[in-house]
């Protein structure tokens, strides 16, 4: 049996794939080019010839239960991602007769470019809002492919993902010949000989707003303990620990760049029990990053969660918790403020569910009238190097979110304590250098169609400005709120929705976990 085996494949074409200038990582709008090259040992007819780039998901949940009919393991397998060579530039590199001859070696170009977005058809199942079904139509990135990683890498050993074996995506050039026979009354197409080679993909992905945490009991932005002035003594105050979400790491696509460094803000509220307390003494604040892979043997309905997979057979989670830095800040600066402070900013900042940077935390439950001290830690946030990042991402079968955890550390009186965030924690990538989207390219091509002077330059439309209010003259000619007059009917037909359109129409509000 082995020997037919053995001149079975024998007999098979030998398929080699070379890629041009092969990358460690490829990113959104890069091209990847190469050669399919065929040799057959035999003279080998054929009907077809597919080189197809593809990306696929894969998912298994162990379900283990005390009832036997329920445990087992349930797959999943997700095919969102098909790029076909042209068949007509591949025919015309076809032998005449469509038979590799013996000995000799066919030569198939092709080229393919990472796509910026999937096609609304690959997320075809019930979402319970619009806004899951477009981060599911984004591309995800390379997750849980060793093979791909160590190929990237040049060695045989790969920096470890944090991905577990129950979760994969994986990206591949794949070749594959056929051959049409006849069976019975029907014309089957048959494999002949197969090839594949995967690469890794690492989109590029925008940073996307702050996560809505209000009623979210996975994510801690505020805390409050009560501080004593030692064993059987009596209260000091309250101390209030809040932090708002920082803005998100930016990794760079390519091995060995290193990634952006991002600052989390932890702001300190002490409102003292009487005039004469003074601020706790604060011991380290460690900072820890919490990496979570949540992956389904069915497609999502919902953003993912801690509870959901707990009750949820089809779910699986895995955790994993990295140890980032840890200071003293026995040195932390306090600034003392008075009760009329506080009422000046309550009437000038509107209230908001999350702190904004810099921002002085709310009262405590116990703030009476009086003064209160704060304080500001500034923590830079570095991700280790002998971990392999991904961009944040949500697809139908996997998701991968990051958390970001502060301890702070109470050693008061020998009554030593911790008062603990939980801070969502978003992981984007940049692009290739050089590779715009398809807005900046536009303006770019706009702005190179004027005439510009040696002395002057281009207007630079992707830099921050400042708004100034406009001229006297231009003032008293626009109308907010409900004093805007309203147009007739027909005006509206032709012309884009503005603020006003939005504010009347009925919005559902979705929690993110």
């Amino acid at each position: 049996m082995s020997k037919l085996r053995s001149l079975y494949h024998a007999q098979k074409p030998d398929i080699s794939i070379s890629l041009s200038e092969r990358r460690s990582t490829y990113t959104t709008l890069d091209r990847l080019t190469g050669i399919v090259s065929i040799t057959a040992p035999v003279d080998t007819p054929f009907d077809a010839l597919n080189i197809d780039f593809i990306g696929t998901a894969r998912t298994y949940v162990e379900r283990l239960t005390t009832a036997a009919a329920i445990s087992g393991r349930s797959e999943a397998f997700h095919q969102f991602l098909k790029l076909e060579q042209p068949p007509a530039q591949l025919a015309a590199c076809f032998p005449p007769d469509r038979i590799f001859k013996a000995g000799r070696t066919y030569d198939f170009p092709f080229e393919f470019a990472i796509p910026e977005q999937l096609l609304p058809r690959v997320c075809q199942h019930k979402v319970a809002h619009p806004m899951l079904r477009e981060l599911h139509t984004i591309l995800p990135p390379t997750f849980g492919d060793r093979d791909a990683d160590s190929k990237a890498e040049g060695t045989e050993k790969s920096i470890d993902d944090m991905v577990p074996d129950m979760a994969s995506v994986r990206y591949g050039v794949f070749v594959k010949i056929c051959k049409d026979k006849e069976q019975g009354d029907e014309i089957v197409r048959t494999t002949i000989a197969t090839k594949a080679t995967r690469v890794r993909v690492i989109p590029a992905v925008p940073e996307a707003p702050p996560l809505d945490t209000s009623g979210n009991r996975e994510y801690t932005m505020r805390k409050e303990r009560t501080v004593k002035k030692g064993l059987l003594k009596g209260k000091l105050g309250t101390l209030v620990m809040e932090a708002a979400q920082p803005p998100s790491m930016r990794l760079r696509p390519r091995r060995g760049s290193d990634s952006e460094t991002s600052i989390a803000t932890i702001m300190l509220r002490f409102d003292p029990i009487d005039e004469k307390s003074q601020p706790p003494s604060l011991g380290s604040l460690t900072s820890k990053l919490k990496v979570l892979t949540y992956f389904a043997s069915t497609a999502r309905q919902s953003l993912p969660s801690k509870q959901a997979s707990l009750l949820d057979l089809s779910q699986g989670l895995h955790a994993q918790q990295l140890n980032l830095s840890s200071r003293c800040v026995a040195n932390v600066e306090w600034q003392e403020h008075k009760a009329s402070d506080e009422l000046r900013r309550s009437d000038s900042v509107t209230s908001t569910s999350s702190l904004s940077t810099g921002e002085t935390p709310r009262p405590s439950e116990t703030f009476r009238k009086g003064r209160y001290w704060t304080a500001r830690i500034v923590v830079p946030i570095n991700l280790p190097k002998n971990k392999a990042f991904v961009p944040t991402f949500h697809s139908c079968l996997i998701s991968r979110i990051y958390q970001l955890k502060m301890e702070l550390g109470l050693p008061a009186a020998g009554l030593a304590g911790t008062m603990d965030l939980k801070i969502p924690f978003q992981i984007s990538c940049e692009g290739s250098a050089g590779v715009l989207s398809p807005r900046r390219v536009s303006v770019e091509s706009a702005i190179e169609g004027v005439d510009i002077s040696d002395d002057e330059q281009p207007p630079d439309f992707f830099e921050p400005r400042t708004i100034h209010i406009p001229s006297p003259e231009y003032q008293g000619q626009s109308w907010l709120g409900r004093a805007a007059p309203r147009a007739p009917r027909e005006s509206f037909i032709d012309a884009p929705p503005g603020y006003s359109y939005f504010a009347r129409s009925h919005t559902t509000r979705v929690p993110v976990f």
